[in-house]
């Protein structure tokens, strides 16, 4: 079985760039009930440690893509894993990223879908259902069971771009 290698596109890089801007001073997540996770940089919720953020932690703009850059390639890898041998575009890849990236890669195969790995979406991308993967987009909207707005826009986001030829 070969496997795939992509590495993310300029587009996928802007595009998760667009919803994670650039905050150089942590903060609590804005839609999660207990504020967590605590998040600073790029959407980074982890440390150079390993350890999550603290709040109140104020960062370079240089460790900030430091750690970008680090997280980035490791959803690269976890998205890369994900899809194995699917026939996959560059297109579908970088809006997998731009979705693991923001949701998590939910690498340990329980059967919950907690993020990417265990979602009906990657379920159907493998399947080579690609326009059912591409509506199970939509419905990671919510944070704490809350439609955010924010989440609304960056899956139609998503969604579009995983749907370009």
């Amino acid at each position: 079985m070969s496997k795939n290698n992509f590495s993310l596109s300029q587009i996928g890089l802007d595009l998760i760039h667009s919803f994670e801007s650039l905050k150089l001073t942590s903060y609590k997540d804005p839609g999660s009930k207990n504020g967590l996770p605590i998040t600073n940089g790029w959407g980074t919720t982890v440390g150079e440690d390993g350890k999550p953020i603290k709040l109140g932690e104020v960062w370079t703009k240089d460790k900030a893509d430091r750690l970008w850059l680090r997280d980035a390639a490791y959803m690269v890898r976890c998205v890369n894993e994900l899809i194995g041998d699917t026939p996959t575009t560059q297109n579908q890849f970088d809006a997998l990223v731009s979705f693991a990236y923001n949701v998590g890669p939910d690498m340990d195969r329980d059967g919950k879908a907690e993020g990417l790995g265990d979602s009906s979406l990657m379920r159907k991308h493998r399947a080579r259902d690609y326009a059912g993967a591409k509506a199970e987009f939509a419905k990671w909207n919510k944070n704490d069971g809350v439609v955010m707005k924010g989440l609304v826009r960056r899956r139609a986001a998503e969604a579009e771009l995983y749907g370009r030829a």
